[in-house]
């Protein structure tokens, strides 16, 4: 890919997509004619009216299936929900007056009459060298709370307000707990926070500083999700890896990639997994634009995860879409330690459909990245900078090729995680500079 002075603006949302390549350039389509709000909104509201099969929660394992208007978070077997498939949306139904991932609540299957929104989404999309390739990095740690996790906060916890919800617990290592914790306080919801007792103190007090109750869990991540089931018997559950309506919110960087490259589809999506949210949002969304004849092709889905804890690369790697034996340790990717993922099938599922592939990357290559990021003068936080170090892996298997445009997601800051951070650039002797 040549490098190019350019830069470029292509729809009113994404700051930048900077120094864009002649080879991504003559790609896109320029875009359309912009609709003043009246028109989008009287256009979005015909393809609302339009007969089409109802939206329900679907269990994938099972098939069972229940009305969308229950306010359940699981099956009653006590699997993960979906939503059943979704036509998608052209671009005509982008409101373009919402400066906002509520530019597309046209894909979503309910409507939500006042979403509770700080202004998430419309990130960066920024161009860098990295090695032999030009990559599209997506910074979204330009989110309100300084984490992706704000797509699927602002959706999720505009549904349960609008239902009449009032108190809610979350568990969380970080990024989740300080997302839900922000949208509750917009909301007016009061907020439980459990979180592993080991978290980074930057991430607790952020959530306590947004007004929620905090509870440290002693011992790891899957205690803390055990704790927060049990405690769910009395407080509803508005989790980040539970709730359907999380990924309805996640899928919007399906959407916003697309409108970013003037409604064209990259060729592979680099991404970092624990849960696996990015990887279920970016394919739900690329599904839909697939099915409404917005893209031509399905993005290959290329997802990392730290050598310490990489359940679902073992699993991957050995065909199977049940858990394998794995050796796990301790991560400064904190925020994908996660050793029996919630979507743990479905997860896998997402990336084989994309024709993907995974990487397990090692500690010292976790860190070499953080510090080439920030040398760019992008300030990762070490559990999205795995994305980053995957890149060669991929390269050299073929995964990412000459040419193609490929979008790296870096999901979270630097400061959220600071005493690593410290660790990572204290000079030589200790201490800070």
């Amino acid at each position: 890919m040549k490098r190019t002075g350019s830069r470029w603006c292509l729809n009113g949302c994404s700051p930048t997509l900077e120094r864009l390549s002649h080879h991504t350039r003559d790609r896109l389509e320029p875009p359309a004619t912009p609709l003043t709000r009246h028109t989008q909104l009287n256009k979005i509201s015909k393809v609302r009216a339009e007969p089409r099969a109802e939206p329900r929660y679907v269990d994938e394992r099972s098939g069972a299936t229940y009305s969308i208007d229950d306010p359940r978070w699981c099956g009653d077997d006590g699997a993960p929900l979906t939503v059943s498939a979704l036509p998608g949306i052209t671009r005509e139904q982008v409101d373009t007056g919402a400066r906002s991932l509520w530019r597309y609540r046209a894909a979503l299957p309910v409507r939500i009459d006042a979403p509770v929104s700080l202004g998430e989404g419309c990130t960066p999309l920024v161009e860098k060298d990295w090695g032999e390739d030009r990559i599209l990095f997506k910074l979204e740690w330009f989110s309100p709370t300084g984490s992706f996790k704000d797509r699927g906060t602002s959706v999720m916890i505009s549904l349960l307000a609008q239902r009449g919800v009032r108190e809610v617990i979350e568990d969380s290592s970080g990024n989740g707990g300080a997302s839900v914790s922000a949208y509750c306080a917009a909301a007016g919801i009061r907020a439980r926070i459990l979180a592993p007792a080991t978290t980074s103190p930057a991430k607790i007090l952020q959530s306590r500083a947004y007004g929620a109750e905090v509870e440290l869990v002693p011992g790891d991540r899957d205690a803390t999700a055990a704790e927060a089931l049990r405690q769910s018997a009395h407080t509803y559950y508005a989790s980040h890896n539970w709730h359907p309506f999380f990924l309805q919110g996640t899928k919007t960087l399906a959407y916003e990639l697309w409108e970013d490259l003037g409604f064209t589809a990259p060729d592979a999506v680099v991404t970092v997994a624990g849960a696996g949210s990015t990887v279920l949002g970016c394919d739900l969304g690329f599904s839909e634009l697939l099915a409404a004849g917005q893209i031509a092709h399905r993005p290959r889905l290329l997802v990392a995860q730290p050598a310490h804890c990489a359940p679902l690369h073992a699993a991957f790697h050995a065909g199977t879409e049940a858990p394998v034996p794995f050796d796990h340790a301790p991560t400064i990717a904190e925020g994908t330690a996660i050793r029996e993922p919630v979507r743990f099938p479905e997860v896998l599922r997402a990336i084989r459909r994309s024709d993907g592939d995974m990487a397990a990357i090692p500690e010292d290559a976790i860190a070499a990245a953080v510090r080439r990021l920030t040398a760019m003068g992008l300030y990762a936080e070490p559990t999205s900078a795995t994305a980053a170090a995957a890149i060669e892996v991929f390269r050299a298997r073929g995964a990412i090729r000459p040419g193609e445009t490929t979008v790296v997601l870096l999901t979270g800051s630097g400061l959220k995680a600071t005493p690593t951070m410290t660790e990572l650039f204290a000079p030589e002797g200790g201490g800070p500079r």
